[in-house]
């Protein structure tokens, strides 16, 4: 005997409706998340689109309080040899691009569409006012500027500046790089007495305020008459840096310690385990420490300006950009090109190592 069991449809219809509900639900959260995330994504670049925007205006587009948003330019008509500004006139309703030719109580105007018209007078819709042709909005193309960068790059050099910050910035990231390495792998890989004392001594560091140590810093570079040279800017950096130590060492303590066994087996010696087996599974660790270091390096303003004093040859970026603004501060258009080309390069390192550093970034800790 077979027995049929009866789907009841009011209990489908509420299946239904429950799974339509969750997919809803579902749908909503996401989609309020994502509004969210673009949200602070545009909050976050809206000031780079201000930089950029204003790089290509010139000083006239800048300070045109009815200029557009984006960069454009008046537009005007040449009439008998002279030039005179397009205006948007209200006629019948309808918004007519015309020349004013000239400006009176009763103004006088010309349709470009139809010159043999000749010129139309203009009083306005209120007769009372005593200049109407103020109320009438010029017409405007967008047009981009890019005198700004050649501008800039004439008052400062800014190749030199970028050429001088990319030599400091890439000497420096390689130093600390290599020190970083070989004092985490000290760390993680051989038993040393008070090894654990030392490595709270190193971190203790990161909480020590660089201005302390300044004084007695500067003196002793000057003794050593490497005033007013790159060399205290690239060297210290070939003695390793707490916070990069520690990110190493997070990395490498993730890996197997297998791995250094079977290479000791195999008669690799420590140095030739580091270089054969630890750091071809550490370049997300070591991208992230070198892009850290070299965006350091590059907006470093404060340091470079005490080494380098008297010795304009050799300012970085972020120095050459401190006394351009002082001397062109009436001047944002270029003042924002120069910015703009300062930041291009930490900008295309960065996308094109970008997933090697969120790798690092997440697997090192940082992220939690």
């Amino acid at each position: 005997m077979t027995t049929t069991t009866a789907t009841s449809p009011v209990r489908s219809r509420n299946t239904v409706n429950w799974a339509a509900k969750r997919r809803w639900r579902n749908f909503t959260a996401v989609a309020g998340v994502t509004l969210l995330g673009l949200i602070v994504l545009l909050a976050f670049l809206m000031p780079l689109g201000y930089l950029f925007l204003t790089s290509v205006k010139d000083l006239q587009q800048i300070q045109d309080p009815n200029a557009p948003f984006l960069p454009s330019r008046t537009v005007n008509y040449t009439y008998e040899g002279k030039e005179y500004p397009l205006v948007e006139v209200p006629v019948d309703g309808e918004i007519k691009q015309w020349a004013l030719i000239k400006r009176a109580k009763v103004s006088q105007l010309l349709d470009p569409q139809n010159p043999d018209q000749g010129l139309i007078e203009w009083t306005g819709s209120d007769p009372s006012v005593a200049q109407p042709w103020r109320q009438l909005k010029p017409v405007y193309r967008t047009e981009p500027y890019l005198g700004n960068f050649a501008a800039a790059n004439e008052a400062i050099n800014i190749w030199r500046l970028l050429r001088n910050t990319f030599i400091i910035a890439a000497l420096g990231t390689v130093g600390t790089v290599i020190a970083s390495t070989f004092v985490a792998y000290g760390f993680t890989r051989f038993k040393v007495p008070g090894k654990n004392v030392i490595f709270i001594i190193l971190m203790a560091t990161i909480i020590l305020p660089s201005q302390v140590t300044l004084i007695p810093t500067y003196v002793f570079f000057r003794t050593i008459g490497w005033g007013g040279t790159w060399w205290p800017l690239i060297i210290p950096h070939f003695f390793s840096n707490a916070y990069n130590v520690f990110l190493l060492r997070q990395y490498f303590m993730s890996i197997p310690k297998e791995l250094d066994e079977a290479a000791w087996i195999d008669g690799a010696s420590p140095f030739r385990t580091l270089v054969s087996v630890i750091i071809p599974q550490a370049w997300p660790a070591l991208t992230a420490v070198a892009m850290f270091h070299f965006f350091f390096a590059w907006n470093d303003f404060f340091a470079p300006l005490v080494y380098l004093a008297g010795n304009e040859e050799l300012y970085p970026i972020a120095v050459g950009l401190t006394q351009f603004n002082n001397a062109y501060g009436s001047q944002p258009g270029q003042l924002m090109a120069a910015t703009l080309m300062a930041i291009a390069i930490p900008v295309v390192i960065f996308f094109m190592a970008q997933r090697q550093f969120m790798q690092g970034i997440v697997v090192t800790g940082v992220e939690k």
